[in-house]
């Protein structure tokens, strides 16, 4: 078996698409669909400040080896994101304050690691907006053990695929597959628009579970009792 194994580049999200999904936030997306969502314990280290789109590189290292993440880094455009999977390990922190710059510099919008990171102050400071599991001291090195580059991956409990949309803000990521994208946008974004709607009412003394309905289920269901 291949100990490194390589995948093709993935085709990057059209920009018309970008602009759609930079207008709505993920937990817009989160009202009406429940794939793709990353687990909750996987948590922004630095926030982006405004919803981040873009595509979905994936690495996978093992254990105690970051050999491949190095490698892959030199191949990262402006525009991809990151997503690294640990395959099970959470002790060894795969990307501190030199990792961070070095992919950073690519023009990458952000990174997701499903496990830890290491030298937060340097990464705040760097500005990198990055997903993790929290924070180790122990480092990964260049143990040479192999691992896969732009192949499926797991990330927060989602599969993910090369190529795939990243939505990213400081509620969350969401990964959705490429030919499913658009029309998961327009429904976001038509139901972006009418986010709000009932802040005047309520401030008018309207209550809110009469305007979502709330009250009447409760009240209908208690008649039924």
């Amino acid at each position: 078996m291949k100990k490194y194994q390589i995948g093709p580049t993935p085709k990057q999200v059209d920009i018309e698409l970008i602009r759609k999904f930079e207008s709505v936030e993920v937990a817009t997306i989160g009202h009406f669909r429940h794939r793709g969502f990353m687990h909750h314990s996987i948590t922004p280290v630095v926030e982006p400040g405004k919803t981040l789109v873009g595509t979905a590189v994936t690495v996978a290292i093992p254990a105690t080896d970051s050999t491949l993440l190095h490698h892959a880094i030199g191949f990262l455009r402006p525009g991809d994101f990151l997503f690294v999977d640990r395959l099970g390990d959470d002790r060894h922190a795969c990307i501190g304050g030199g990792v961070a710059f070095a992919i950073k510099t690519t023009g990458a919008i952000g990174v997701a690691i499903d496990g830890p990171c290491t030298d937060v102050e340097e990464i705040v400071e760097l500005g990198l907006p990055l997903w993790c599991r929290g924070v180790s001291g122990i480092t990964t090195r260049l143990n040479d053990l192999g691992g896969a580059l732009n192949l499926p991956v797991s990330c927060g409990n989602v599969p993910i695929l090369p190529g795939d949309v990243v939505i990213a803000d400081a509620s969350g990521i969401v990964v959705i597959p490429i030919d499913e994208a658009e029309e998961v946008a327009e429904e976001a974004m038509a139901r972006q628009v009418r986010a709000g709607r009932n802040k005047p009412k309520i401030e008018a003394g309207e209550k809110l579970g009469d305007l979502s309905g709330a009250s009447r289920l409760v009240a209908s269901a208690l008649e039924a009792q």
